[in-house]
């Protein structure tokens, strides 16, 4: 069947159109991702759409999602032309869509994953918690994944979080549902899940779009077909009037006969060994045994300990039991640089997140296991990285601008085939391959084929893991069946079916063994238990110093000495709470002591000025100034696209500068300022010191506005996966300015509070400040990654930092030696999250084995 003209892409029909592109075109600089495609969706049809890597799929769904502004054409909704200016525009128009690479939020709940950016309100416009709970767990209900809602989504395994991505798509009830590679990380049982929930979306009238690769996928679920090549569309048929043969040669412009190559050469002596191999919660006692010419597949369910296996091979883990030979003689890779030494290399199954650098370069990339090669006395060379690199990159085919082309900029396919021209130039005499075709088209997909039939026939032994079935079984000369860990069966060339395969990996099928029993009831444990444990640590820190200070010194516990402490926590907390906001979107600002010495400074003056208007005028002009100090930050960061740590870090610099050019060496003293300034903050309301008092407000406020306001958990998200926020319609600029803005405000705030509390002000206010204030938001679990911590953990950092230097100086110890505290106490905390982080991570991957 030859192609198909463009004119033939939407056919009129009876049925109602949603939604259509028309003549649609988008350009990025001179590069055009797609020319002139249209294409229509129907309500109660499935759309597959069908292309190779770079062919403009994701380009067409980013422009149905409101990701994309057209360049040429339009988008018509329910046969009218209409713009979609940011995804809010798509959502309102009825379009939900799954991205392929889900933005997800793991610091956050489940329910707040799947409600975000459209969060259900309460009467006071706060969030509905009970109305969120109960829509994600019918949505969770519909999808068949059967975790609380409350639970964190950064616990649950890829192919759960999968799940959440399609349930966030769901609750939107959108009358249409595009789908950008939705079962990519799903095992067959949820892709089956899936299709059930397709079904009935497409009874209730709901148009859809399916994008993916996997061709028993897409001709089982779709009713029309469209492909696109090189950023045009091919052409749109029907289901039955398009054979599998010809949509893929649609795709390549060629006819693609050997998908899997024909293998006749014999193998070799036994390269690698592995017997009674086993690691905790992963695999037990595996015996395998890998000859050179080899390839030998592991298949298997997602979680049954195909990866775990390749990681231990390759030294990123230790056995805890067995052991590997190579070449008959038994080897221990105490790391990742001992595989290497000894010839294996790993090509891992997350391409993103653990085989490319996405920010590098591909030459950056694919010359980063022979570094040391291309940098000869230490010295780095381009033109010898390039020689290095260059013939393997030209045999993989790879469609690129040029070597330095920032990796992320490449499709799919083509980001594989740098991870493998990346691993085969370490000449490995083992290759581990891990769903080496997971996510890239039919085409680069008969190259990879090719590739592998081409290494073993020169002898290179190969692990092949893999989810899909007729790749082992058309690639594979032997294949091992794992399940829960153990080894089930194996099957040698010839002998293995679909049938044969499947039944060993499942036996009666997908039961929940005890790994999967293990996760129900860790995710039942709730998310803040982690939280709790590093709270009551700060506790028992500030317990251990309290205690033998108050037996040395029994004035730690006397009245005036807990009135002064509980004072300057009012005022710590204050300032560590705007830190706290910039910290949750991933920013810092190092300028905050500068803000609240500029805004103290300024203050006093202005209620020196004018004493008539003393608290007013001093609490105004506080604010004021560090309102516009704050917003001066948040829009160099955010419009100048510079670090926020290195605006900060410049800013510091030019607000103290400033305040010492306003001040000119002068000093206000108490007797220069009004009574009722003074006594602002020393007034007691019930026997509590009002600055006390008017810290716990603002604390109330913040409580309301992170934990019960719909732009408040958009500032953890933002910090979380700012990309991902972007995808479903935050605005992560507007949010980091704005956190910028409340920092500054309540910087100024606290400037304001000091100069009424310590009454003598120059422009050496809060000098040094910066560091106790970072201090108390990291070391109370504010995570320096951002996304991340809590009010009650800033408290308690707070206090804990108090109590020291209170203890310290109560048993006269030389206050030189606080700021080298403060110090040790941040690379502890900093320690103690980096370790939370890691064991919740290890956790994880236990469930999913």
């Amino acid at each position: 069947m030859g192609a198909l003209g463009e004119a033939d892409a939407i056919v009129k029909s009876d049925v109602a159109v949603p939604v259509a592109l028309v003549q649609a075109t988008k350009a990025f600089g001179g590069t055009i991702a797609l020319k002139d495609a249209s294409f229509e969706l129907r309500s109660g049809e499935v759309l597959a759409l069908l292309g190779e890597n770079g062919a403009g799929k994701s380009t067409c769904v980013k422009l149905l999602a409101g990701v994309y502004l057209p360049t040429g054409g339009h988008i018509e909704v329910d046969g009218k032309p209409a713009v979609f200016h940011s995804p809010h525009d798509a959502q309102a128009a009825g379009i939900s869509v799954m991205h392929q690479h889900p933005g997800l939020f793991p610091d956050l709940s489940v329910a707040e994953n799947i409600y975000l950016g459209h969060m259900p309100r309460d009467r006071f416009g706060g969030i509905d918690n009970a109305a969120m709970f109960a829509g994600a767990r019918k949505v969770l209900a519909t999808v068949g994944l059967d975790v609380p809602a409350e639970t964190r989504l950064g616990t649950l395994r890829t192919s759960e979080q999968q799940l959440v991505e399609i349930a966030r798509a769901l609750s939107l009830d959108a009358r249409v549902l595009i789908m950008d590679e939705p079962t990519a990380a799903l095992s067959q049982r949820e892709v089956e899940r899936l299709f059930t929930v397709v079904a009935d979306l497409r009874l209730h009238g709901v148009a859809m779009m399916f994008v993916g690769h996997r061709m028993d996928e897409i001709f089982r679920i779709a009713d029309r077909i469209a492909v696109l090549r090189d950023g045009r569309l091919i052409g749109v048929k029907p289901k039955a009037e398009l054979g599998r043969a010809a949509a893929i040669g649609m795709m390549v412009g060629r006819e693609v006969t050997d998908l899997y190559p024909e293998r006749n050469h014999a193998t070799g002596a036994l390269v690698l060994e592995a017997r009674g191999l086993s690691h905790a919660g992963g695999f037990s006692n595996i015996d395998l045994k890998l000859h050179a010419g080899e390839v030998l597949g592991l298949g298997g369910l997602v979680g049954s300990g195909r990866t775990e296996i390749a990681r231990v091979l390759f030294g990123i883990e230790q056995p805890d039991a067995g052991e590997i030979l190579i070449d008959g003689e038994a080897v221990r890779f105490a790391s990742a640089r001992d595989a290497m030494d000894a010839r294996i290399a790993y090509v891992s199954e997350d391409r993103m997140g653990q085989s490319l650098v996405m920010d590098f370069s591909i030459l950056d990339n694919a010359v980063l296991p022979v570094l040391d090669k291309a940098a000869r006395s230490g010295f780095y060379g381009t033109d010898r990285a390039i020689d290095l690199v260059s013939d393997w990159l030209k045999r993989m085919k790879l469609r690129f601008s040029g070597y330095g082309q920032p990796v992320k900029e490449l499709s799919g396919g083509n980001q594989q085939k740098v991870v493998l021209a990346k691993w085969l130039r370490t000449e490995p005499r083992v290759l581990i391959l891990d769903e080496p075709t997971q996510g890239i088209d039919v085409g680069t997909k008969a190259e990879v084929h090719a590739m592998i039939a081409d290494l073993a026939a020169q002898g290179m032994a190969i692990i092949l893991i893999s989810s899909e079935m007729p790749e082992l079984i058309g690639m594979c000369d032997r294949i091992i069946v794992l399940r829960e860990g153990h080894r089930t069966a194996e099957f040698a060339r010839g002998e293995a079916t679909q049938e044969k395969v499947l039944e060993a990996a499942t036996k009666a099928g997908e039961s929940a063994g005890p790994a999967a029993q293990g996760a129900s009831e860790e995710n039942r444990k709730g998310p803040l238990d982690i939280l709790k444990r590093r709270e009551f640590g700060l506790l028992a820190a500030m317990l251990a110093v309290a205690i033998p200070v108050t037996i040395i010194n029994p004035r730690m516990v006397s009245a005036a000495n807990l009135t002064a402490v509980s004072m300057d926590a009012a005022l710590l907390v204050v300032a560590a709470l705007a830190q706290m906001l910039v910290l949750i979107t991933r920013s810092i600002d190092l300028s905050i002591a500068a803000v609240i010495g500029l805004s103290a400074y300024m203050a006093a003056s202005m209620v020196q000025a004018y004493p008539g208007l003393d608290i007013g005028i001093g609490l105004v002009t506080a604010c004021a100034v560090g309102g516009v100090a704050g917003l001066i930050n948040g829009l160099v960061v955010t419009r100048g696209k510079i670090p926020a740590i290195v605006v900060t870090l410049a800013s510091m610099s030019i607000f103290r500068g400033f305040n010492s050019i306003w001040a000119a060496g002068d000093q206000i003293s108490a007797d220069e300022v009004t009574q009722a300034w003074l006594d602002m903050t020393g007034l007691k309301i019930a026997g509590v010191p009002l600055i006390v008092v008017i810290a716990i407000v603002i604390l109330c406020l913040g409580y309301v506005l992170l934990y019960r306001t719909a732009i408040g958990r958009e500032l953890f998200a933002a910090g979380s996966n700012p990309d991902g926020a972007r995808l479903i319609g935050i605005p992560v600029d507007r949010r980091i300015l704005l956190a910028f803005g409340m920092a500054g405000l309540l910087g100024g705030l606290c400037g304001a509070l000091w100069a009424s509390r310590y009454a003598t002000i120059d422009a050496r206010v809060a000098l040094g400040f910066e560091l106790t204030v970072i201090a108390s938001a990291v070391v109370g679990g504010v995570a320096i990654r951002g996304g991340s911590g809590t009010l009650l953990g800033i408290i308690l950092g707070a206090l804990t930092l108090l109590v020291i230097k209170n203890g310290l100086t109560l048993v006269r110890v030389d206050p030189l030696w606080l700021q080298g505290v403060y110090g040790l106490v941040i690379l502890v905390a900093i320690g103690i999250d980096a370790f939370i982080v890691r064991r919740a991570e290890q956790a994880r991957q236990a469930r999913a084995r």
